[in-house]
């Protein structure tokens, strides 16, 4: 019925042969050359979109980067016109040497140790594009208790009610780790929800085995923390490291913003 018998073991009509070992070898090798192609064209995607970024944060970060104010009340605070980026850490975790690495001036953040201006929340307009907002150092042994409850009233209050704060960088000394005050401030973030960024400082003064070390302890801490942004950056003011790439991760906070 239109069908044919198989004669001296030829194939029936109609039917596809039969692949051979060979064959079967050969269409898997090249499923494996497609998939290897595949990969490799999204990993050279990703590195050119890598490198873009970071280029553009090398731009944004050379524009000219001036000091606002010093605010040591909320209402005192300038107008919410353009994207924030918060530095906090405690009193010598490097915070103004890394505010100085990533606009490369050497006395731009010297402004907010002046005195009077150490417990205040001093801003600096990056270029029309991004503020930087230098919050006070804490983690004094022996502050004052008027002092800390007045530190605490305006950082929480800026933290609470600032709707253009895109995220917090906190700065923790890779030589310690995370210490209680950076806990205490990590939770102030959790509760006013405003996502934050641990970023690891002076690494250079290190082993490579303990920056591992301590990076392992930090990821694992702040993984179960719900404002937590779940990766590290290791940077050193000293030597350069990883100020590229917080400057390119900061610059996709003010995307959006005319240049």
């Amino acid at each position: 019925m239109g069908h044919h018998a198989a004669r001296g073991g030829q194939v029936l009509s109609g039917t596809a042969p039969i692949e051979t070992d060979v064959e079967k070898a050969s269409l898997i090798e090249a499923a494996q050359a497609d998939v290897e192609k595949a990969s490799l064209i999204e990993a050279a995607q990703a590195d050119a979109q890598k490198a873009s970024l970071v280029e553009a944060g090398r731009l944004l970060f050379a524009r000219e980067c001036v000091f606002m104010l010093g605010v040591a009340a909320l209402s005192g605070l300038p107008d919410a016109s353009l994207p924030e980026v918060a530095f906090a850490g405690r009193s010598n975790v490097g915070k103004s040497s890394l505010i100085n690495a990533l606009t490369g001036r050497n006395t731009l953040a010297r402004t907010s140790n002046t005195p009077g201006r150490t417990q205040e929340l001093n801003f600096f307009n990056l270029g029309q594009r991004l503020i930087l907002v230098d919050m006070p150092g804490y983690g004094f042994a022996n502050a004052p208790k008027g002092l800390v409850d007045k530190w605490t009233r305006l950082v929480n209050g800026f933290l609470k009610g600032r709707a253009v704060l895109r995220r917090a960088i906190v700065l923790v000394d890779s030589r310690h780790g995370l210490k209680d005050s950076d806990r205490d401030m990590m939770t102030m973030l959790d509760k006013a929800a405003v996502v934050y960024q641990v970023v690891l400082t002076k690494v250079d003064k290190i082993k490579a085995s303990e920056l591992d070390e301590v990076s392992r302890r930090t990821l694992d801490e702040i993984k179960g923390r719900v404002a937590a942004y779940p990766s590290l950056i290791a940077t050193s003011s000293e030597t350069g490291l990883g100020i590229a790439e917080l400057r390119a991760e900061l610059t996709t906070l003010s995307q959006g913003v005319s240049p």
